[in-house]
């Protein structure tokens, strides 16, 4: 698919104006980078008389989910001020919300974090007449049994089974579908960004992408404690789970298998694209296959009683 054209200065000006901010001068627009790799990204903080904005180029499901879901504004997300078309693409003028990521756990930070995702999902726990806005359990379960395609392994593809078969069970809320650590931002408040992929799906979808790729080694990209990542599943099944009824047993074998799903992510990328000498394929391999075990003996101890 090509990519698409960034807008010049001058057409970034005539979208701002049509959201009801004219007069911007070139100095007062600042484009983000992608923070994986540093690269362009159609995003842009305007800093205006009246405050600071974030602009964007909407992709995916992002306008629709801002528009079902925080039309209103809401403490967990940046407030949505209006969008408008533009060269046949939509862009929208949200709240800048000045922050850290979580790239870097600290604990502060992590409860932050939480409270946001808890009282997210808290609202929109089960939900059902919201079931068909954004993207929707049908259309994510197109992703996810493609990711089982490309394991290589009889063991992996027996748990993986059993994924998608509990995937399509598991009670839903509202949840971001990437919500890795650079997709939150937390000041005075945690909030979570870039919303391409949001709508109504297994609950723990959310929080095992946030907890699943956090590493101990000094220079991760992702670092998490072991001790914070315990205390992040402890605390989400506290301030969530528990409410809504589900043993906390329960709990963690769902969430055991939502993060053998994250694990898979990067054994399907190595297969797919036979690129499995790289580093994040044996580490998520070794990851994938320990959790498969474990959840294969879980399931005999249980049918053996």
């Amino acid at each position: 698919m090509e990519e698409e054209r960034t807008p010049t200065t001058d057409e970034l000006r005539e979208i701002l104006a049509k959201l009801g901010l004219p007069g911007i001068t070139d100095e007062a627009i600042h484009a983000f980078t992608v923070e994986e790799d540093g690269g362009a990204y159609a995003v842009w903080r305007i800093d205006a008389g009246s405050g600071s904005y974030v602009l964007k180029r909407a992709k995916a499901f992002e306008l629709e989910t801002y528009r079902c879901f925080f039309r209103d504004k809401k403490p967990y997300a940046p407030a949505f001020y209006g969008s408008c078309a533009f060269d046949g693409t939509e862009y929208f003028l949200m709240e800048y919300c000045p922050g850290e990521d979580l790239r870097r756990c600290e604990r502060e930070k992590l409860r932050k974090a939480l409270d946001a995702l808890i009282e997210m999902q808290d609202e929109f726990w089960q939900r059902e007449e919201l079931y068909g806005s954004a993207l929707t359990l049908e259309q994510s379960l197109v992703g996810v049994e493609n990711r089982g395609r490309y394991l290589g392994s009889k063991r992996l593809e027996e748990v993986y089974a059993a994924f998608v078969r509990i995937y399509q069970t598991t009670p839903r809320t509202l949840c971001h579908d990437d919500l890795l650590p650079f997709n939150l931002l937390i000041g005075e408040r945690a909030v979570l960004i870039d919303w391409e992929y949001g709508g109504l799906l297994p609950y723990p979808t959310s929080f095992a992408r946030l907890i699943a790729h956090g590493r101990e080694e000094e220079g991760a990209f992702f670092y998490m404690t072991r001790e914070d990542r315990n205390f992040a599943i402890q605390y989400y099944y506290d301030g969530l789970i528990k409410k809504h009824g589900i043993p906390y047993a329960e709990y963690r074998r769902t969430l055991d298998y939502f993060l053998f799903y994250e694990y898979c992510e990067w054994v399907m990328l190595g297969n797919r694209y036979d690129n499995r000498s790289y580093e994040r394929y044996g580490y998520y391999l070794k990851l994938a296959e320990e959790l498969a075990a474990k959840l294969l003996l879980q399931r005999n101890d249980k049918e053996s009683k």
